[in-house]
């Protein structure tokens, strides 16, 4: 039995140092902003993309997929897991796209170690094998924001979390597939080469996200490219170098900070403030909690209106 996994934020950041951490070498996440071929070919070498949606809870399975086709046979000359554990899915998502480009990437001694010893599993061995992982669930969790109140790793979805799901696409043996834990096998959208790849996902992400109805824009897309400090070496782009570096700082502390449980300093800052409001007098306090109920019940309607659930899960 596999211990828990926590729920990880879909940011360039926080997977750029899980892959690290897993031994990856010469890789980061760049989150894309526009559904642009052309955007996403600046960031060449592209080797996969990680797309997080909102999961149509009410969708029922079929024979076959909404759009391309399930690739049963491709399973066994691919790598491809069942994702078997709830919150898992964007370590999985990336370990999709990384498993599946040992030799073109260097994965590292432990990942490839993984792969070689999952490789003649079926799809539902290997989702479990990736699920009671220790390095790989241990990694995942140290990139999870601190929850004081809630232990995400005994906690399941209920009917009013808003489910969030993420999945994988990425060129493998001249096909573009995706690569999603929870189908039943890969599904191919079409012959796709390693350059062609950003003008041929591009259109099959748009028709995903078209499904949806307009006012919904809860999406997220993450490239795996190659270390762009790589590349500002290469061509003697100083501004470029200085940038990334800057951008990896940034990125370490902000990683840090998620790990930190603020409840102690909030309780502090509170406190200060309730001895502030009590030494005002005239009755500060009682107006001070007043205007404040009044806010927060002015936000739950306003989210209300918009259709926001009571919480947010990885599938």
């Amino acid at each position: 039995m596999s211990g828990g996994w926590n729920t990880i934020e879909s940011d360039a950041g926080v997977f750029t140092y899980l892959v690290d951490n897993l031994g990856v070498k010469d890789v980061q996440f760049e989150e894309l902003v526009a559904l642009d071929p052309e955007y996403l070919k600046q960031q060449s070498p592209v080797y996969g993309v990680i797309f997080l949606f909102k999961y149509p809870t009410g969708e029922k399975p079929t024979d076959s997929p909404r759009d391309g086709t399930f690739d049963f046979e491709a399973a066994e000359n691919l790598f491809f897991a069942s994702q078997t554990i709830q919150n898992a899915c964007g370590t999985q998502a990336l370990l999709s796209v990384l498993l599946n480009k040992d030799g073109v990437l260097d994965i590292g001694s432990q990942l490839r170690d993984f792969k070689d010893f999952t490789g003649a599993f079926p799809s539902e061995l290997r989702g479990e094998a990736l699920s009671n992982s220790e390095l790989i669930r241990d990694v995942h969790n140290s990139f999870a924001r601190a929850s004081p109140f809630v232990d995400e790793t005994q906690r399941t979805a209920s009917d009013d979390d808003d489910a969030y799901h993420f999945i994988a696409y990425t060129p493998i043996n001249n096909t573009l597939y995706e690569l999603d834990g929870l189908q039943p096998a890969p599904i191919s959208h079409g012959p796709c080469t390693f350059s062609d790849f950003p003008e041929k996902v591009i259109p099959v992400l748009q028709r995903r996200i078209n499904r949806y109805p307009a006012n919904e824009i809860r999406f997220n897309l993450l490239a795996m490219v190659r270390d762009l400090r790589i590349r500002a070496r290469e061509i003697g782009d100083q501004d470029m170098l200085y940038r990334e570096e800057q951008k990896r700082n940034a990125w370490q502390w902000e990683n840090a900070l998620r790990r930190h449980n603020f409840v102690g300093f909030v309780s502090e800052v509170l406190k200060g403030v309730v001895r502030a409001k009590l030494r005002e007098g005239d009755g500060a306090y009682e107006k001070w909690v007043e205007e404040a109920v009044g806010k927060m019940k002015t936000r739950i309607e306003e989210r209300g209106k918009k259709g926001g659930g009571g919480g947010e899960e990885d599938l």
